[in-house]
């Protein structure tokens, strides 16, 4: 199947595809990607999506750990 496409988003593409070592077809083929994700999950913020994506082309599974603040108030009584 052959596909028109402006020279622009092409022109667009090339430089994305240098940046980011993907071949002209492979980065339009990524926004093509992240475009339908993005329709399909209009809450989620853009740097959620490419997070998932990322994360999914990792090629070893890395732990993260999640850091939450300490409750100040914790073993702390309130003065009535």
């Amino acid at each position: 199947m052959n596909v028109n496409l402006s020279q622009d988003l092409v022109d667009k593409a090339r430089k994305y595809a240098s940046v980011y070592s993907r071949s002209v077809p492979k980065q339009i083929e990524h926004w093509a990607k992240l475009g339908r994700i993005a329709e399909e999950n209009p809450d989620l913020p853009y740097s959620f999506i490419r997070d998932i994506l990322l994360a999914k082309e990792e090629d070893e599974w890395v732990p993260v750990e999640f850091k939450f603040p300490k409750n100040k108030t914790k073993g702390k009584q309130k003065k009535s």
